[in-house]
């Protein structure tokens, strides 16, 4: 995996050893890693451009990478971000499942993002078609997690209006912390019943049968959790682009083409005003791009 951000023409003569141009693109190379610093995500600047040189990144170093901001002065800020992947041609999925366009520096990426998070939203759906398990614990990221108050691993946050689920998943009967549901208050009565005695715990998050996504932020900050990442799907997304809370979007673009009719990654209703989001930072590896983009 290499740095590509900022992406300039040199960064491929950069890549290959080539001249990086008159004066040697000074201003570029020092922006490569976090806070302006060349080289190594972690600052220490490494071999000349050593970010645009192809090698496989540590789990502290992409946990650096993708850290949360900083919390200001006050009472923290919930901060969400979303983990989507996307083909070339919009294809959030394949055959229903996003594994198919994936790869595994793919899923290092997505446990790493998992293992800096308080809580992991997801829709039921989703839970539904991927057959979702709960988040583990992982060893590397046991310290970080620990010195920033955190438990051993995040929990899932199920968005659900029918709570429609098989309550005998491991997601339910054998998480390493309890499973949250978030749900409306007007939700049947025998199924938020159903879900409790099952270990879930039962989140209200909307005044009718759905939930509210601006509540759904309030609710699970209010419970402690503030570092929040979402991983769809699609229509779970597509409400929480329009109610204007998503902060940051990691996106892994596939260099696959699938066409047929797979959704993109984001549904719903077009909002009335596109939302403006800023680069951050753009990984490259094998073709694929994981890039990270902020709110302006």
């Amino acid at each position: 995996m290499r740095r590509l951000f900022p992406v300039t023409d040199e960064t491929a003569a950069r890549a290959s050893g080539g001249s990086a141009g008159e004066g040697g693109g000074g201003a570029a190379e020092g922006a490569l890693g976090p806070g302006g610093s060349g080289g190594l995500p972690d600052g220490s600047g490494g071999v000349p451009g050593g970010d645009l040189v192809d090698r496989e990144w540590s789990l502290a170093e992409l946990g650096l990478a993708y850290a949360y901001p900083e919390p200001g002065p006050g009472e923290p800020q919930p901060w969400l971000r979303a983990n989507m992947v996307s083909t070339l041609d919009g294809a959030a999925q394949h055959d229903g499942r996003s594994q198919p366009i994936s790869t595994a520096t793919d899923m290092r990426i997505f446990g790493t993002l998992r293992a800096l998070a308080d809580v992991v939203i997801v829709g039921a759906e989703t839970v539904r078609q991927e057959g979702y398990r709960p988040a583990r614990a992982r060893a590397e990221f046991a310290g970080a997690r620990e010195a920033a108050g955190q438990g051993p691993a995040p929990a899932i946050a199920v968005i659900s209006a029918s709570l429609d689920l098989d309550f005998g998943l491991p997601l339910f009967t054998s998480p390493s912390v309890p499973t949250m549901i978030l749900t409306g208050a007007a939700a049947a009565p025998d199924r938020m019943a159903a879900a409790e005695k099952a270990g879930a715990r039962v989140v209200i998050a909307g005044d009718g049968v759905g939930v509210d996504p601006v509540r759904v932020v309030q609710a699970l900050a209010e419970l402690g959790h503030t570092r929040l990442l979402t991983e769809g799907g699609p229509r779970l997304l597509g409400q929480l682009v329009a109610s204007g809370v998503l902060d940051e979007l990691c996106l892994t673009i596939s260099p696959m083409l699938t066409a047929g009719d797979a959704q993109r990654i984001a549904g719903g209703p077009a909002v009335a005003v596109p939302k403006r989001f800023e680069l951050v930072s753009l990984l490259e590896e094998e073709g694929f791009l994981f890039s990270r983009y902020r709110r302006t």
